[in-house]
Parts: structure tokens; C-alpha cells; sequence
């Protein structure tokens, strides 16, 4: 998150907001993506989104690697999680900043009884131990994504 937030802070405002002609969101627009997911990562971990149960005794993890290895390369993220049009860098990197905070915290202050829930997600059932690793894959993704979109407009 640190890498992507300072790429991110490193581009200039033009270059964080333009749309590429081909469609899809700006850099600030994936900012506001990886902060709204952030969010909601770190509302499954701590509960405040009480999706996460229990699990069933017969419940195994599934390496993540073999998760991950499932997730096509564009995966189209769920309305919700979508950027306003016209979001800012300064919007989304005050959003993105606070949303770093908040997962950290929540991973950090999670009881380990918790981490071994899990979670009916759009890549099957993971505990919630493994939110921990998708919010980690999926700002590497977005990173990378950034970065492609900031050194394509230069």
C-alpha cells in the first residue's frame, strides 16, 4: 500500500486524472477503488459487515495461490466499489490514506478465533486470515495498473 499510495502521490494531478481514451478509470479512480475495498476488507475482518461465520467443521483454507491463480486478468469490480466520475488524486488519496489506517488496524487488533472464519466471496470461500492476503494481491494488481496507466501518459 505505501508503494502505491507514493506512486500515486508522485504523479501530477493531470496525470492522475486523466481517463485513457480506451475507457476504464484514471489513477485516481483505481485510488478510490483500492480505498473502497480497503474498507470493506477491513469491515470483514472487524465485523462490521457481518458477513463472515463460523466455520463448518469439515471447512479447509484453499492455498491462496491456487485463489488467486482463478481471478482473470480483468475482473470487473462490483458497482459499489466503483469511483465517482471526476474523482480527484487529493479525494482519493485522502480516502486511500484513511483506508490503509483502518485495515491495519483491523488486521492487527483481529482475535485469531475470527481469523479462522470465513467468507463466501466472488473467489469462493476464504477465512478471513486470507482477506488479509486479497487486500495484499489486490493493491499489487492495482499498483501495477497505475503504474502502466502514469508511464503510458508521459
Amino acid at each position: 500500500m505505501t508503494r502505491f499510495l507514493a506512486r500515486v502521490e508522485q504523479a501530477s494531478d493531470a496525470d492522475a486524472e486523466r481517463v485513457s481514451p480506451n475507457g476504464g478509470w484514471s489513477v485516481a479512480g483505481i485510488a478510490w477503488h483500492v480505498a473502497v475495498t480497503n474498507e470493506h476488507f477491513a469491515a470483514l475482518v472487524d465485523g462490521s459487515v457481518p458477513l463472515a461465520t463460523a466455520p463448518e467443521a469439515d471447512f479447509s483454507e484453499t492455498p491462496f495461490s491456487e485463489i488467486t491463480a482463478l481471478v482473470p486478468d480483468k475482473l470487473e469490480a462490483p458497482e459499489i466499489f466503483h469511483p465517482p466520475e471526476g474523482v480527484t488524486r487529493a479525494e482519493a488519496l485522502a480516502r486511500a490514506h484513511a483506508s490503509q489506517v483502518r485495515l491495519a488496524r483491523a488486521l492487527r487488533e483481529m482475535p485469531e478465533s475470527r481469523g479462522l472464519w470465513s467468507v463466501n466471496s466472488i473467489l469462493g470461500q476464504v477465512s478471513v486470515y486470507q482477506v488479509g492476503d486479497w487486500a495484499t494481491a489486490h493493491v499489487a494488481r492495482h499498483n501495477a495498473q497505475a503504474k502502466r496507466l502514469i508511464y503510458n501518459s508521459q
